[in-house]
């Protein structure tokens, strides 16, 4: 059942996230990973919405996208990621309705 990364970022020095970035889809490739919602401006419909960047990954499975976080490949990439910004991660498995 597939996974959800959902991540807000606030992105401080956007030369060293531009390093993230360019390693990005080649250390996710071997997950399975699909991006599907990378924004720099969201609309805000209630509450705020502090960060200057949301994502939203989907892995076939919470078991992968536990794996891809803590692989050494993205480790080394997310490097960084803490070093240009803070951010907020979590991770949501798919919502099954009540039989």
């Amino acid at each position: 059942m597939p996974a959800y990364l959902i991540s807000q970022i606030t992105i401080n020095d956007r030369e060293e996230f531009a390093k993230y970035l360019a390693g990005f889809m080649e250390v996710t490739a071997p997950y399975n990973c699909s991006v599907l919602a990378a924004a720099d401006s969201v609309e805000v419909i209630e509450g705020s919405w502090p960060c200057s960047r949301t994502v939203i990954l989907e892995f076939p499975s919470l078991e992968q996208a536990r794996s891809w976080y803590r692989s050494p490949g993205y480790q080394a990439l997310a490097q960084h990621r803490f070093k240009a910004s803070s951010a907020n991660l979590i991770f949501v498995d798919s919502f099954k309705a009540p039989q």
